[in-house]
């Protein structure tokens, strides 16, 4: 991936970054196949530290050379393989698609909430390189275009989510680990990127009131007093973490070989 490319720009700031893990948090707690977190219990427990997890993984994808990268794609699919046999069946294809797919929609629509549109070309690009991720994880049927995944995103959303059982214990468990003022801001970030389905499904406000504080970050974004996202989302104790995602990731330690992937395993 050049250093220049638009993905780069999008996953090395953590205001963005925050933002759309506010997105994917929304979806994934609608999404059908989320009984699988509460297989290994990992993001029910503690939601900040998966968050930190799971955004550690994809920089490091984001922002390695391709034989780093490629190992890091290669643990991620040990891992959850394993995840797979202990449970004794497969996540389904179209749940690896979701994932996938809203890794490219958050991306596109934070960048564009917090920066400005995109171009057709920049998200071409955004879409080309979470799929040849996808591809590297061995996750059939991916789309070969932009134009070609928003087809697909929509009927993903029109099939894949539901209000559950599981949905409404996630969100007890963002307000645990969060307090109830970063909670509400979290749920009005979430209201400002998330597709209508998820804002109605999930009850969301609009996150108008955020509006205004957003188009003057977009003014004053260069100022040291603008960090307002990453300084308001998050506990303090995550603050050294958050400063960290405006620098490229520090390159893997893993020692897992480069290898070829298996078609079933999960991107999660």
């Amino acid at each position: 991936m050049a250093p220049e490319s638009i993905v780069r720009r999008i996953w090395g700031t953590s205001d963005t970054v925050l933002f759309i893990f506010a997105g994917a948090a929304a979806e994934f707690a609608l999404n059908k196949a989320v009984d699988w977190i509460y297989f290994t219990g990992r993001l029910p427990a503690d939601p900040l530290a998966r968050l930190f997890s799971t955004v550690d993984y994809a920089r490091r994808i984001v922002f390695a050379e391709r034989a780093e990268a490629e190992r890091t794609i290669a643990a991620i699919a040990a891992i959850h393989a394993g995840v797979e046999s202990r449970r004794g069946r497969a996540i389904p294809d179209w749940a690896y698609r979701d994932v996938l797919f809203l890794l490219i929609a958050y991306s596109i629509r934070s960048f564009e909430v917090l920066e400005r549109q995109l171009t057709a070309a920049e998200r071409e690009e955004v879409t080309a390189v979470f799929c040849r991720v996808g591809q590297r994880l061995g996750i059939p049927e991916l789309p070969g275009s932009y134009a070609d995944w928003l087809v697909a995103r929509e009927q993903h959303l029109a099939q894949n989510l539901v209000l559950s059982h599981h949905t409404t214990d996630l969100y007890r468990q963002y307000r645990r680990h969060l307090g109830g003022p970063r909670y509400q801001l979290l749920r009005a970030v979430q209201g400002l990127v998330v597709p209508p389905p998820v804002r109605r499904q999930l009850q969301l406000p609009t996150g108008g009131w955020l509006r205004p504080a957003v188009a003057f970050y977009r003014r004053t974004k260069h100022w040291p007093a603008s960090q307002w996202a990453r300084q308001a989302m998050l506990p303090a104790d995550y603050r050294a973490r958050i400063r960290a995602l405006d620098s490229p990731p520090p390159p893997s330690a893993s020692p897992v070989p480069v290898r070829p992937v298996p078609r079933r395993c999960p991107m999660r």
